[in-house]
């Protein structure tokens, strides 16, 4: 999906005649020709454009337009990572440069290069593969999140990056506070959900680098054994409890139970594994106790209902735009249901 061009002849948000400018000062040679680029669709957050000088390609990413916040520490921190990464058993592009220098293209932004693969967002597009090569492709995404967790940060540069202790307190904690600022309604449940996660909170293993939202869409698959080629969308990245990632990749690999939900996950994809075997599948490769996998996937079931419930209430106030927005609202007591049910069967 492309946007439309800017004044520059580039999408919104990225003037090519400023970043040729900047690339051919920092990095001469880099470039054979004219720059081109898109927007690349999917993004959340972070935007994501592929360039391209006709000979190569590229991928910059940079913050959202009219973004007011302090921004460079996202940008930073994003490099930063994926630079850590690179070079490790880890597949994450190769960052080439971090740009600080808001003048450049209104906003820091970083360049990496372009990893050819697909992102499987929908278990439609995970089921065109066949049975045989979903399971690959899923058990291949824990494998890889088995290495990321292995990892040791202080090897790697990363030992600052995050602040481990208590970091399961932060996270109800943070996740409580942005219920409250997008509270609308009653939610029957949800203050019931938070409380038990907190009476229940299980004890960390040790800290390791934390991707934040680890799933099958965020990274890109490919090649003749259809493996993971890069992860990628490393803005809530940190050091914390593994297990984190694990317990949200098991709630997207779950039912919903729901038909036509415009959230969906992988798992009706013939072929997917189980959650359970994908459980197994990571504590034998990592070795670590998974005993307490409920609490971490109720705490996704949880922390999901909290955004999707804040998705609704600016819908409320007519603050999105685009399909579908309209039955966000009704999933929320859903997922409210699966983290209190996960949380009770243990």
């Amino acid at each position: 999906m492309t946007s439309a061009p800017d004044a520059a002849g580039g999408p919104r948000g990225l003037d090519l005649e400023r970043l040729r400018g900047h690339l051919d000062r920092v990095r001469p040679g880099l470039l054979a020709g004219p720059l081109r680029g898109r927007l690349i669709e999917g993004g959340r957050s972070n935007l994501t454009y592929e360039i391209t000088d006709g000979a190569a390609r590229w991928v910059v990413r940079r913050p959202p337009l009219g973004h007011v916040l302090a921004t460079a520490h996202d940008m930073r921190r994003e490099h930063r990572v994926i630079e850590a990464l690179h070079g490790t058993a880890v597949p994450v592009p190769e960052p080439l440069l971090l740009c600080e220098d808001e003048s450049v293209l209104g906003a820091p932004f970083y360049v990496m290069e372009f990893v050819d693969g697909i992102p499987y967002r929908t278990a439609g597009k995970l089921a065109a593969l066949g049975p045989e090569r979903t399971r690959r492709v899923v058990l291949g995404l824990v494998d890889t999140l088995v290495e990321l967790h292995a990892v040791d940060p202080r090897e790697v540069g990363l030992g600052d990056f995050g602040r481990p202790e208590g970091f399961l307190d932060r996270q109800l904690r943070r996740w409580a506070k942005q219920l409250a600022a997008s509270r609308g309604r009653d939610l029957a449940g949800i203050d019931e959900l938070h409380g038990a996660l907190g009476r229940a909170q299980p004890r960390s293993p040790a800290a390791t680098v934390v991707h934040g939202d680890y799933r099958l869409d965020n990274v890109l698959v490919g090649g003749p054994e259809d493996t993971v080629r890069a992860v990628l969308d490393w803005e809530m990245s940190t050091l914390g409890d593994p297990l984190t990632d694990l317990g949200l990749l098991v709630m997207y690999s779950s039912d919903l139970g729901l038909a036509d939900s415009p959230v969906s996950t992988t798992s009706a994809a013939p072929g997917h594994p189980a959650p359970a075997e994908l459980i197994e599948r990571y504590a034998a490769r990592s070795g670590r106790d998974t005993g307490a996998v409920a609490w971490y996937t109720a705490f996704a079931w949880f922390k999901l209902a909290v955004i999707l419930e804040g998705i609704h209430y600016r819908w409320t106030l007519g603050q999105t735009v685009g399909e579908g927005f309209d039955r966000i609202g009704e999933l929320v007591p859903v997922f409210i249901e699966h983290g209190l049910h996960t949380l009770q069967e243990g």
